[in-house]
């Protein structure tokens, strides 16, 4: 049985969500040894953003076909809550028992995430600016 060329494209956006997350776990845990931290430290940022980045280029270069944004798109829809729900069980009382270089990794990582909101805000962005979501009358509120 052969795989259909758009389900193999779903499996390369799949490897491509998998690579970003290996090598985003390997700097993190290389960023938390060479600050002396025995934890992960913003692995799963670096992968999200390394993602980010990644699409966006093959995409400006016609290398990254809609079918393999689904699988990404299909894993993120998961990946995401999951990722959210285990980091909010870490030991937290661990991390600040470490020292304060825990807690200035913490508020450094906060402070370079509010930097590249504008950044990432333009990446998928156009030109045009959105129009303004109509508010309904008093009239058509009544029809409701």
């Amino acid at each position: 049985m052969s795989l259909s060329v758009e389900k193999t494209m779903v499996i390369y956006g799949v490897a491509a969500l998998a690579v970003c997350m290996l090598v985003g776990a390997t700097v993190g845990e290389l960023l938390g040894a060479a600050l002396n931290v025995d934890a992960n430290i913003g692995g799963v940022g670096f992968a999200m953003i390394m993602l980010i980045v990644v699409t966006h280029q093959l995409r400006r270069k016609g290398l990254f076909p809609e079918a393999s944004e689904q699988g990404v798109l299909f894993w993120s829809a998961m990946y995401i809550p999951i990722v959210v729900g285990m980091a909010s069980a870490q030991n937290v009382v661990k991390a600040v028992s470490g020292g304060p270089m825990a807690i200035l990794a913490g508020l450094g990582a906060a402070a370079v995430g509010f930097a590249l909101v504008p950044v990432v805000a333009r990446i998928g962005g156009s030109d045009e600016p959105l129009e303004p979501l109509a508010t309904p009358t008093a009239d058509e509120k009544q029809e409701a």
